[in-house]
């Protein structure tokens, strides 16, 4: 039996250091965030992510998915929706940040080197929603599905 069978899937930040303690080889994409499913079971679904400078994410949720991220390389800056502004809070390696169903982020490496992260979301991604911050307020620019738009 391996830890990863004694972790409860609702510890997805401990599930996300058990995937990142394992043999993992990244990439990275001069054009774009390069991104790799590693597991997907009948609770959660493990990504591995890599990340130059000045990549990052749009504004999104995860469908109703709760999740987590662990960095294992470089640093990795998360704003998330405050007042009608975007909050930034950063994680160096071996920083794991754990978030609800209902979370709304947007993650990038503000750094000058090149990051990794290991991402773990319950129930697996069937969706996204995308979002731009207008005149203070949140607004849908659009709905992804697994599958489908990734």
């Amino acid at each position: 039996m391996s830890r990863l069978d004694l972790l409860p899937a609702s510890d997805l930040g401990g599930l996300a250091e058990w995937y990142a303690a394992q043999p993992l080889t990244a990439r990275f994409d001069p054009t774009r965030r390069w991104y790799s499913r590693l597991a997907r079971t009948d609770d959660h679904e493990a990504w591995l992510l890599s990340w130059l400078p000045g990549q990052g994410t749009d504004l999104h949720d995860h469908g109703g998915s709760a999740g987590a991220f662990h960095v294992l390389a470089g640093h990795l800056t998360e704003q998330i929706p405050v007042r009608g502004d975007l909050a930034p809070r950063g994680y160096g390696a071996g920083a794991t940040r754990r978030f609800g169903p209902r979370h709304v982020h947007r993650v990038v490496n503000a750094g000058t080197v090149p990051a990794v992260s290991l991402h773990v979301y319950a129930p697996a991604l069937t969706r996204m929603t995308r979002y731009e911050l207008m005149d203070g307020q949140l607004r849908i620019r659009a709905v992804e599905q697994a599958g489908e738009d990734w």
